[in-house]
């Protein structure tokens, strides 16, 4: 059995991963691709659960701190990988992630004063050091990041989205960081275009690891 590719979708708030990772499923479906959508954190009943603890402010009280924040993205992704991406990958499907390491990454150890080097070092304990085949960050300017939340959300942000801006524009800068570690296998994709615009730049990226397939 051939072991299936792992794309993740990363990059800020707004940027339309989820819309375009169904849209990747789709289009790899098409092509008689066994594939499996998901996304984090969630993905298992258990990550779910965290999910909820992480991003639902009546749940979290006041608030996490970066470590805590940090650990529980973490064991949400260690049950994700175990029980839901690598059988998927074993089982030769083909994973399309809604964010993964390198959002905890660019969130917590960007814009959360953590550090990279501790959150790697966390996610090989947590989930053996497991990185995507592709990752596509989508980039968005802030005017419309603006814009796309206030339509999405309106007054019911989550815990992470509704930080103020300077907390954003962090992140954004450590997702150029990200962009440029060979580590993550990173093709940054312009998330101002429209959208049939933006999933032409996501196919040609993709393509490569289908036509590794078919030989």
């Amino acid at each position: 059995m051939t072991r299936g590719k792992f794309i993740v979708f990363e990059g800020g708030e707004g940027a339309g991963k989820s819309t375009q990772a169904r849209r990747l499923i789709g289009f790899l479906e098409e092509r008689n691709i066994p594939t499996v959508l998901t996304r984090e954190p969630g993905g298992t009943a258990g990550a779910e659960a965290i999910r909820t603890l992480l991003l639902d402010p009546p749940a979290i009280g006041e608030g996490w701190g970066s470590r805590a924040e940090a650990l529980l993205f973490a064991a949400a992704r260690s049950d994700h990988v175990e029980k839901t991406i690598e059988p998927a990958l074993a089982a030769g499907r083909w994973v399309v992630c809604d964010r993964f390491l390198a959002s905890s990454v660019a969130y917590q150890g960007g814009a959360g004063g953590l550090g990279a080097h501790s959150l790697y070092e966390l996610h090989q304990f947590g989930s053996a050091g497991m990185l995507p085949d592709l990752t596509l960050i989508l980039t968005i300017s802030p005017a419309l990041t603006r814009n796309r939340l206030a339509k999405r959300d309106g007054e019911h942000t989550d815990a992470i989205s509704g930080r103020p801006a300077k907390y954003h524009r962090k992140v954004a800068d450590a997702f150029a960081t990200i962009a440029a570690d060979p580590r993550h296998k990173a093709c940054s994709i312009d998330a101002n275009a429209a959208e049939d615009e933006v999933f032409a730049s996501i196919r040609a990226a993709v393509q490569p690891l289908i036509e590794q397939r078919s030989r």
